[in-house]
């Protein structure tokens, strides 16, 4: 079933308009053509980024990190946070939209300083 702007991956919620229709039609290309669906909208995804709001290497990248009591957001190799909140699942809810705004890249990583996950690279 091909996706359209009423019904779309939920990964792709949270992308700009633009840079949405553009995921939708190029995932459905790429299904046509038999990809795998997860790697469909994620090639999709990135290449929607690429059309819409030009090179990578102008994106910046985030990190989502533990202090001693709390979560913050902050730039790599930043030293001011963006957000704070006081559990990682509260964070993250502010933070994957307020990167996604950004057209940037996220870093999740585990209490240990362990990179967890990777997001909208």
């Amino acid at each position: 079933m091909p996706w359209n702007n009423n019904d779309y991956p939920d990964s792709m919620k949270n992308l700009d308009a633009d840079v949405r229709d553009k995921a939708i039609e190029i995932a459905n290309a790429l299904i046509k053509d038999n990809y795998e669906e997860g790697r469909a909208i994620s090639i999709a995804t990135s290449q929607a980024r690429k059309a819409i709001h030009g090179d990578e290497e102008k994106r910046v990248t985030y990190e989502v990190i533990s202090r001693e009591t709390d979560w913050v957001l902050r730039k790599t190799d930043g030293r001011r946070a963006i957000l704070v909140e006081d559990t990682k699942e509260d964070l993250l809810v502010k933070a994957k939209p307020y990167v996604n705004e950004q057209n940037g890249i996220l870093n999740i990583y585990e209490e240990d300083g362990s990179l967890q996950d990777t997001l909208y690279e």
